[in-house]
């Protein structure tokens, strides 16, 4: 019944540590030998997905990914552009000023520049260590009008942030997608980007139903794809939304969660 499962990184696929265990790698290895297709979904850039992919053997161009919460989905070996939906310079710097207004430290995706912050703190520091890649300190107000914008993320202490939050115009809602990904981030994405829609676009491409297909995470930024899937799994350690909209709660992922949702919907012949 189910020919593709998509899973979400940090907090679903990836345990505590960020590492892969031996019994996730066996069960994805059996599924792909069964032809059930794995696609990882990550607010990740690619870059910070690659080395996940690589040790998964998701790297082929048959292979497809969603990155940056489903802005970009690309196929893995050409990096060819299945689907975007980004931001422009004009969104970067509106959401920087309200940034600046709410006291909260800001950082953003260029495909021109990478990732961009107006100042260091440890968690763009942080964000450049979990996706081993340079973090630039770089003036927002020098971007160019053809630059783009993958996405933009408030990024602070979690007190901090959740009061920050809770001070966002209600009018940001119509304009952007937004989801908080780890207590301290805060993402600000193209409004037709999230990982439903992407799951969406993903179906469509590949000729599949919703019905055909699992999708597994532990985060706000997973519940529209949870919500599109014929199986919607929320991990043992998701939020409690997540949880409400999931029709499984497997276990934990410092408890192998992911695999044993392999072992009891894929690999249960």
């Amino acid at each position: 019944m189910y020919k593709l499962i998509a899973l979400d990184m940090d907090g679903t696929l990836l345990n505590s540590q960020k590492e892969l265990t031996p019994r996730v790698h066996d069960v994805i290895r059996r599924a792909k030998e069964k032809g059930i297709k794995v696609v990882l979904a990550s607010g990740r850039p690619f870059e910070g997905m690659l080395p996940t992919l690589k040790a998964l053997g998701l790297d082929s161009d048959d292979d497809i990914t969603l990155t940056y919460n489903a802005s970009l989905i690309l196929k893995v070996a050409s990096k060819e552009i299945i689907s975007s939906a980004l931001l422009d310079v004009d969104d970067a710097l509106q959401l920087y000023e309200l940034a600046k207004k709410l006291d909260v430290n800001v950082l953003a995706y260029s495909m021109q520049h990478g990732l961009i912050t107006p100042k260091h703190n440890k968690y763009t520091h942080y964000e450049a260590e979990l996706n081993k890649i340079e973090v630039t300190e770089f003036d927002f107000y020098k971007l160019s009008k053809d630059d783009t914008i993958l996405k933009v993320m408030m990024i602070d202490e979690p007190e901090v942030l959740t009061r920050a939050i809770e001070k966002l115009p209600i009018s940001l809602q119509d304009k952007y997608s937004m989801a908080k990904s780890m207590p301290f981030f805060f993402e600000f994405m193209n409004k037709k980007s999230n990982k439903g829609n992407g799951m969406q676009v993903l179906a469509t491409y590949l000729g599949l139903s919703s019905e055909q297909i699992i999708c597994v995470g532990d985060a706000a930024n997973d519940l529209e794809m949870i919500k599109f899937a014929g199986l919607g799994v929320a991990m043992k350690n998701a939020t409690d939304d997540v949880k409400a909209h999931a029709n499984y709660i497997t276990d934990s992922n410092d408890n192998d969660g992911v695999a044993k949702v392999f072992e009891k919907y894929l690999l249960n012949d």
